[in-house]
């Protein structure tokens, strides 16, 4: 056995490999670029499908043990009967095809509690082994140089077999591995066998947040090269100082000695497809140089991703043996005073992170799914993604450069488990460390990345990968990064807890710092820009007051934005005990330990619909900001390349949410970081007349583009104001009949009627029309389902007093009168939990039968958060329609409003709830002027606002379960079934919260404050 660099060759495999973290690498090739070839120009100009790649993706031979013992140990041989075997489709996970089953952790190493282990060992009882039979034909007149096999991505370490020789072994699951197997293949049928372990001493170092699989993931093919191959590729498209000219360097590299007569010729085209330059390749001993100075090009950013395309053709004694399409994106990416800047502007990243998911496939993402995925995050206004925590699908950064993202690229790197317990720092045994036996496959997992992905110009950051504390061997990764790649910028946050290690990183990046933090490091004398790699843990009904942390960026230049964790919940799919389908979470397979439903912290669900989070997500991430009164908007351009001749304004006026006027705005160019004060030109008569008028002033993409339609919106502002109607005349009293019984009073009207029961200590029936509204009484309510924030702060435990409020009321006093054109009755309500608490509730009822609500808080000092102050009464499910005048359309909370604006907008109460993993508050609506709830045919009853002033709008929620309800299901599927509408009417409900979900408070201006008296009003009527 020898080594060459880094990679051992052997023909002699061993088991020994998977505990030794020295050996990561067998006979595997050295990584190079991700580039495409072909053998013609005009097949690679259409950069349609490789002729010169054979996939072996599809269904293979499978068998399946749960440790290395019990294996087909011989299967490789040519003779090894495999006929009976189950068939697995490739690419794809073993435990979602039907094998062993998903485990879901989050920090700690998914072994702990069940074995006892420190790194390197790796458990010789359960250690998951699939082995994997292909069989292919090939011609030996394929043949016209090398034949590479290659395994896009392996989880997490594999050993290979070709005719019953051994090819190789690899670790580092989301790296290719590449083998030359020219030598083995024969004319025919040839089997391929692949025998893949779930763990490793690599395990140690792929301790992410995610579902703990294994199996071949990503695609599997052979590439058949030409006689002179360009085995790497290192294209650069720099910018000049002052960011006006260009070059273009390239370098071609061959593993051999380039034949004579060999030649290339590089020509280069603009973004319109014109030929602007050509240029031969100088020739070395095995590769070609070529630089190419370029006039002013337009230059590569999120906002404009101008793409030149590089045709490289390899030609020998004049003939075309291999054209190498290409895209480069000439940009300069650089620190400049302390702040990083692109293309000469400061740089501010509205980014999140991303895992790549499928609720069916797992981390064997489809191109749909990434398509997917990049215009929904494009059209969402975010402009960067960090590829957490693991080098992601060649297709991904293609993707990136193509429609614009800015990429932070992260090595296959997180022993978050060896250094983290119980929430604490404690690094005894953490890995890597300084420990010299992990230093060569850290290094090889950077320089496996790097190489793969040098090309693309969306990458502006290399990181060293994630929450993996520091030392000696992440900080060699970083200098290595340095050493190759001076066009780019170093990240990686562990250092944040050695700080004598962090000139590991460019920038300081820390994960969910509070505002206040970050505001405290850079008032003291920075020596690094900021930014956060993690922040607003969105999970659940989550980011509440995320603006807290996007005003920083106009506050201080060294503030350079985040990246939400994180962008899709990983949930699985799984059927219920009646066969229906869910989306699953750890433990929900079995799967100990587990951290549950850590695992949905997406701004998109699973299955890839938007949550109602996003929203807010676009309006906060907008760069063009828009402050809009009645008579102008004041625009700032925060684009850093695009003018306001990119975009259409229009302005539209809607009093009580109906249009009144709808124009298009002209504005003039207003150039990148500038600004400009504009007359919006709205007649004064359109909003003389009373009402609740909302001015919203919108921007949308002039043109089509990859990711939106024409006239798509990309931001928007709003401002909202009244104007006073003359006093409500109620309607006459004197056709009213009042029923005062002993225990009850009746209130009878034409066509109406209402009951109070001094029993039961409410209003029990409104009856409209011969149909009943009240199901179940209104009763004051202080308690909301607890969202995932919720929980994490303790909340339950904190604010058990409000629950147990809300079920342990009493009536206390009593009181009806007769007004002048109206009868009132006020309910007192005592509670045994809360003995200084009192709410009085005064139903008002008018002639027409409206009724006028009031919920009055008295306030008490000494006690602990209040969720909510509200009233909820349940009404038939037969009501079973919304249509709100309210801020939306999405459901929003005081915390979590700027992307919400006023508007009519319909739904279902069913459709109100949104799929959180695990059930939860969810539905609310602030600012509600009026909310209809009605059965199909539009018959049911109207929620309004006393007055249509800001002040008097109020909260309501609508949805088919009471709070009890979903607080006691751990799934959708264990809710009741639909029986009712549940009608929550409140002053407002706390923030959700959003800066972490194990500990982070609310902040202080979206609470309630218990000690602070308190009083809403609303008026329950039928709907006309």
């Amino acid at each position: 056995m020898k080594q060459e660099g880094t990679i051992i060759v052997t023909t002699k495999p061993t088991l020994t490999w998977l505990a030794d973290p020295e050996v990561f690498a067998v006979n595997r090739l050295p990584a190079h670029s991700d580039h495409s070839f072909y053998e013609t120009y005009e097949e690679a100009i259409s950069e349609g499908e490789m002729r010169l790649r054979q996939s072996l993706n599809g269904s293979w031979r499978f068998h399946y043990t749960t440790n290395p013992t019990s294996r087909p140990a011989t299967f490789f041989e040519v003779d090894y009967p495999t006929a009976g075997w189950d068939q697995i489709t490739v690419p794809g996970h073993i435990q979602l095809q039907g094998y062993g089953r998903p485990q879901y952790v989050n920090t700690m190493y998914p072994w702990d509690g069940v074995e006892y282990l420190r790194p390197p060992e790796v458990s010789e009882t359960h250690n998951p082994v699939g082995s994997y039979v292909k069989t292919f034909t090939h011609s030996s007149g394929e043949n016209k140089g090398e034949t590479i096999l290659t395994f896009d991505g392996v989880e997490t370490a594999f050993y290979v077999w070709l005719n019953g020789e051994f090819v190789g072994y690899s670790e580092d699951s989301f790296t290719p591995a590449h083998f030359d197997v020219t030598e083995l293949l024969v004319d025919g049928v040839n089997k391929l066998a692949v025998e893949v372990y779930q763990r490793s001493s690599a395990s140690w170092l792929e301790d992410q947040d995610f579902w703990r699989f294994s199996g071949i993931f990503r695609d599997v093919y052979l590439t058949h090269t030409p006689a002179v191959h360009m085995t790497d590729v290192h294209l650069t498209a720099t910018l000049d100082e002052d960011y006006q000219d260009g070059e273009l360097t390239g370098i071609f590299s061959s593993w051999k000695v380039l034949a004579e007569g060999s030649a290339l010729r590089v020509t280069v085209l603009d973004p319109a497809g014109d030929t602007i330059a050509e240029a031969d390749g100088e020739k070395h001993d095995s590769a070609f140089h070529v630089k190419i100075p370029v006039e002013a090009p337009e230059k590569w950013s999120a906002e404009k991703p101008a793409l030149y395309r590089v045709m490289a053709e390899v030609m020998v004694n004049g003939k075309t043996v291999e054209v190498i399409p290409m895209k480069a994106g000439f940009k300069r990416f650089e620190m400049i005073d302390k702040v990083m800047h692109l293309n000469g502007k400061r740089i501010v990243f509205k980014g999140v992170n991303r895992h790549e998911f499928n609720p069916e496939r797992g981390r064997s993402v489809t191109m749909e799914d990434m398509l997917w995925d990049i215009q929904t995050m494009k059209q969402h206004n975010i402009n960067a993604v960090r590829a957490s925590h693991y080098p992601n699908q060649h297709a991904w950064y293609k993707l990136c450069d193509e429609y614009g993202l800015y990429v932070i690229d992260e090595m296959n790197l997180e022993s978050h488990g060896s250094w983290q317990k119980l929430g604490q720092v404690e690094p005894s045994w953490n890995v890597p460390g300084d420990k010299p036996e992990w230093k060569e496959a850290v290094l090889d997992r950077a320089a496996s990345m790097y190489e793969s992905h040098k090309n693309h110009p969306s990458i502006l950051i290399w990181s060293c990968g994630n929450e993996s504390y520091a030392g000696e061997v992440i900080l060699a990764a970083s200098e290595y990064f340095k050493s190759v790649d001076p066009d780019r910028l170093v990240h990686y946050e562990g250092v944040f807890y050695v700080p004598e290690l962090g000139h590991t990183s460019d920038m300081e990046s820390r994960m969910y710092a509070k505002p206040a933090d970050i505001v405290a490091y850079l008032e003291d004398s920075p020596t690094k820009p900021y930014i956060s790699c993690e922040y607003m843990h969105a999970m659940g009904n989550s980011l509440g007051g995320m603006e807290k942390y996007t005003d920083l960026e106009d506050r201080y230049d060294m503030y350079q934005g985040g990246f939400i964790w994180d962008y899709i919940d990983q949930a699985l799919y799984k059927k219920d005990r009646y066969g229906e389908r869910f989306l699953a979470y750890g433990g929900d397979f079995g799967d100990r330990p587990t951290d549950y439903h850590f695992c949905g912290n997406g701004i998109v669900f699973a299955d890839r619909t938007l949550t109602p989070k996003i929203q807010e997500v676009k309006y906060l991430y907008q760069s063009l900001k828009l402050h809009v009164t009645e008579k102008t908007v004041t625009l700032r351009n925060d684009y850093l390349f695009t003018s306001t001749d990119d975009f259409t304004f229009k302005v539209r006026v809607e009093c009580d949410g109906y249009a009144v006027y709808e124009e298009e705005l002209l504005v003039p160019t207003v150039g990148p970081l500038e600004g400009s004060s504009v007359e919006l030109g709205v007649p004064s008569e359109v909003m003389a007349e009373a009402g609740v008028y909302s001015v919203t002033v919108t921007a949308h993409k002039r043109e089509a583009t990859l990711w939106s339609e024409e006239l798509f919106e990309v931001a928007y502002g709003e401002h909202v104001f009244a104007v006073e109607a003359e006093k409500v005349v109620r309607a006459p009293f004197d056709r009213v009949r009042i029923a005062e019984g002993d225990v009850n009073i009746g209130v009878h009207g034409d066509d109406f009627h209402v009951i109070f029961s001094k029993a039961m200590g409410s209003i029990v029936s409104i009856n409209y029309g011969g149909r009943e509204v009240i199901e179940l009484p209104p009763f004051p309510t202080f308690w909301r389902a607890t969202v995932d924030n919720d929980l994490g702060r303790g909340q339950h435990r904190t604010s058990s007093a409000w629950y147990a409020a809300t079920f342990s009321r009493e009536v206390v006093g009593f009181e009806a009168e007769k007004r002048d054109s109206s009868y009132a009755v006020t309910f007192t309500y005592g509670f045994t939990s809360l003995r200084d608490v009192k709410v009085r509730v005064t139903y008002e009822v008018f002639g027409d039968g409206a009724i006028d609500v009031t919920a009055h808080y008295s306030g008490a000092e000494g006690l602990p958060v209040m969720p909510q102050f509200g009233l909820t009464f349940k009404t038939s499910a037969d009501f079973s329609e919304l249509d709100w005048f309210a801020n939306g359309p999405a459901e929003n909370y005081v915390d979590r409003q700027g992307g919400a604006r006023l508007g009519r907008f319909s739904n279902t109460v069913v459709g109100n709830v949104a799929p959180y993993l695990m059930p939860q508050e969810t539905g609310n609506r602030t600012g509600v002027r009026e909310l209809s709830v009605t059965d199909k045919r539009g018959e049911g009853f109207v929620v309004s606002s006393v007055k249509g002033g800001e002040s008097e709008a109020v909260s309501c929620n609508v949805i088919p379960y009471t709070a009890l309800e979903l607080e006691n299901a751990y799934h959708a599927f264990e809710l009741p079934p639909v029986h009712y509408s549940v009608v929550t009417v409140s002053a407002m409900q706390m923030g959700v919260g959003g800066d972490d979900s194990w500990g982070s408070p609310v902040y202080d201006e979206y609470l309630l404050k218990p000690e602070v008296e308190q009083e809403f009003r609303f008026k329950l009527d039928r709907k006309k």
